[in-house]
């Protein structure tokens, strides 16, 4: 019997090719990614629209209640222009531009406690820029804990009243804010101006 000589088997084309298919692979799924978010996003709506309006007619004002969650809401003021925060020489902490004081409302009014955090709420400029708490500055503005909002546990039906304390550039005067039960809520807005 003759030596039968094998050939080797050859590799398809997607092995010899390597590079090439993981680029093909990036192209199509980037592709058809593209497409589908570009499908799912609703088009935008101009802020002079009727339904534009009415939103902003809904939206919460300060001193009026909004909810996210378990957590009611309410914005008694605002208050920007401060440089330093805290009554003790020693505790006490300067804005790379001014503070902001939210003073807010927060009760509970689910029938389970819930974890009260700054770092969940947020301010808005009318130019759309986002403005986290200044946690250091909230622990130096409220010593007594008991009535802090940088971190509380609210049991069901009790609130807790303080200032939520933003570092923003001076001359901004935030126009929104969005307050959250929990890092996970939708959040609710709340317009700071009239």
């Amino acid at each position: 019997m003759p030596d039968e000589v094998k050939s080797p088997k050859k590799k398809n084309w997607f092995a010899r090719h390597k590079v090439l298919s993981v680029i093909l692979f990036f192209v199509i799924f980037g592709t058809i990614g593209a497409a589908t978010s570009s499908s799912t996003n609703p088009p935008s709506t101009s802020s002079s629209s009727p339904a534009a309006k009415t939103a902003a007619d809904t939206t919460p004002k300060i001193g009026q209640p909004a909810s996210d969650g378990k957590f009611q809401f309410t914005v008694n003021k605002l208050t920007c222009g401060e440089t330093t925060i805290g009554t003790n020489p020693y505790a006490q902490v300067t804005a790379q531009g001014q503070y902001c004081r939210l003073n807010v409302t927060i009760k509970n009014t689910g029938t389970q406690s819930q974890d009260l955090s700054d770092s969940n709420q947020y301010v808005f400029a009318a130019n759309g820029n986002k403005y986290s708490a200044d946690s250091t500055a909230d622990i130096y503005a409220q010593p007594d804990s008991a009535s802090g909002t940088w971190l509380a546990t609210i049991n069901p039906g009790n609130s807790v009243t303080g200032d939520i304390i933003y570092d923003v550039p001076k001359g901004t005067t935030p126009t929104t804010a969005e307050l959250h039960d929990s890092a996970f809520s939708g959040g609710v807005k709340v317009l700071l101006i009239n």
